[in-house]
């Protein structure tokens, strides 16, 4: 009998260079698994946030197993949904949505993404003190994570003062008062803290620059980045020049796709082998 076929999607902004379909894709195939990945880029189709709620209702009509859902669209995607994983709904934030028996069920495979990456990637760094640029969907996702792998103390840097401060009350509901703070003198936490974690979209290809100043940036501190389009930012070329250890968004990329890979196919990911895959590319 032959396996069903599965057709997942991603939802986004710039995202032509994701190679996210190509992961999930592979990973099928090795499974043998009818797996088809489909892009989904509101800059590309000319639409804009509003057509989100006509997006979904499209996808789920056409016959989709499940979407991720990728900047600008992690939060706004919230009240479009049936139910949300007790891990979305605790973080306030959606990357990952399965479509089954009429229903809408988001889930946030970021949060367990990022972790596995800093694990992997820089595990044995200082957390005592960590700079955070960006409050959105992804950076929700990351600060749960951060301060799930011991960071003592998180300071947000966000242009949303509001979104920011909803975030720093999330936080120290989950993990205790003080553990996350609004920023409000960057230059000072920045030379005081251990690391600096970019999860703005500023240094994707479609968005060149750098979230903060690089004369910021100091020898001792971690740099970690999500985005992985370019896989070096130009913040993370800036902190290797001076010597910083630094952690690129592949492992978030690979590790969050793991995790919404079975949540769409049933089936258990090799990781591994996804890393490998992903590694191809560069």
């Amino acid at each position: 009998m032959s396996q069903p076929a599965i057709l997942a999607g991603l939802i986004g902004r710039g995202i032509q260079l994701s190679r996210t379909p190509a992961l999930h894709e592979h990973e099928g195939d090795a499974q043998a698994l009818r797996y088809l990945y489909r892009l989904i880029d509101a800059d590309q189709l000319q639409l804009d946030d509003s057509a989100l709620a006509q997006l979904l209702d499209a996808a789920q009509h056409t016959g989709f197993t499940g979407l991720n859902i990728t900047y600008p669209f992690k939060q706004a995607i919230l009240p479009l949904l049936d139910e949300l994983s007790e891990e979305a709904r605790g973080i306030g934030a959606v990357n990952t949505v399965v479509l089954k028996d009429g229903k809408r069920v988001g889930h946030n495979t970021d949060c367990l993404g990022f972790a596995e990456g800093l694990r992997r990637g820089l595990p044995d760094v200082s957390r005592r003190r960590v700079v955070q640029m960006g409050a959105g969907g992804a950076g929700s996702a990351v600060a749960h994570a951060l301060l799930s792998e011991g960071v003592e103390q998180l300071l947000l840097f966000e242009v949303d003062t509001a979104r920011a401060q909803a975030l720093v009350d999330n936080l120290n509901g989950h993990f205790g008062p003080g553990r996350a703070v609004l920023g409000t003198d960057l230059a000072t936490a920045v030379a005081e803290a251990d690391g600096l974690v970019n999860t703005t979209p500023v240094g994707m290809a479609k968005l060149p620059g750098t979230p903060l100043p690089v004369a910021l940036l100091h020898a001792r501190l971690w740099v970690a980045e999500i985005i992985y389009f370019p896989l070096e930012t130009e913040l993370l070329r800036a902190a290797r020049a001076l010597g910083c250890r630094t952690l690129d968004g592949s492992n978030m990329a690979v590790f969050q796709a793991v995790k919404a890979f079975e949540l769409f196919s049933g089936k258990q990911a090799d990781a591994e082998r996804m890393q490998a895959h992903f590694a191809s590319f560069s």
